[in-house]
């Protein structure tokens, strides 16, 4: 009997706002690249993605989409997380997880992670369910990098600059600069933001370190 197919868990971010919506979905991909992440607009747009037959693991939306549609969320309040740019008020998006749209990108990648870490640690609503799907499939495989080139990993995800971590590794600059470029070809990411998410989520660093 022929195996079906995994299906691939979806993402859908409701939000007006252009800018905050393509840059959230950014850095999911980077988290969760093996998951499907799609922007609307609207309820309106969501749902007629729905009807034809896309279906979502879960919704980030903005606070104004979440009051105007407040039935549709609250019967998917488990899957629903609001992009709010302060503290939610009235009773209403207090029955959701909150996070902050005004953070900077470092500290959006943090919280968006520990929401991720609470997802696999018992949390009763995990923020990304992905049913049956093995953890390995979702975040993708851990690459062989050496242990100093862990170490260069851990120092870049922390913030330091090339000749910070020469000069507390007791390496040449150059050789630094050497042990980025392998680790960059070998985990085929570029980015300080992708690197970072690339430590925390494979155990080379804690979330508490960035």
């Amino acid at each position: 009997m022929t195996e079906q197919p995994r299906m691939v868990p979806s993402i859908a971010i409701i939000d007006a706002n252009v800018l905050e919506a393509t840059g959230l979905k950014s850095i999911l991909c980077d988290i969760v690249p093996k998951v499907t992440v799609s922007t609307f607009k609207s309820l309106s747009e969501l749902q007629q993605a729905m009807q034809d037959g896309e279906t979502f693991a879960h919704y980030f939306a903005s606070p104004q989409v979440v009051l105007e549609h407040s039935t549709f969320f609250l019967e998917h309040a488990r899957q629903t997380i609001v992009l709010t740019a302060q503290p939610p008020t009235g009773k209403l998006l207090e029955r959701f997880r909150c996070l902050s749209s005004s953070m900077t990108e470092h500290d959006l990648i943090k919280a968006v992670l520990s929401l991720h870490q609470m997802g696999h640690g018992g949390h009763p609503h995990p923020p990304f369910h992905h049913g049956n799907i093995p953890e390995q499939e979702i975040i993708g495989p851990t690459i062989e990098i050496s242990p100093r080139e862990q170490e260069v990993l851990a120092l870049v995800a922390r913030g330091f600059l090339n000749k910070e971590i020469a000069n507390r590794l007791c390496i040449s600059l150059t050789t630094v600069i050497s042990h980025r470029k392998n680790i960059c070809e070998k985990l085929h990411l570029r980015s300080v933001s992708s690197l970072t998410i690339y430590a925390v989520t494979h155990g080379i660093i804690q979330i508490e370190d960035i």
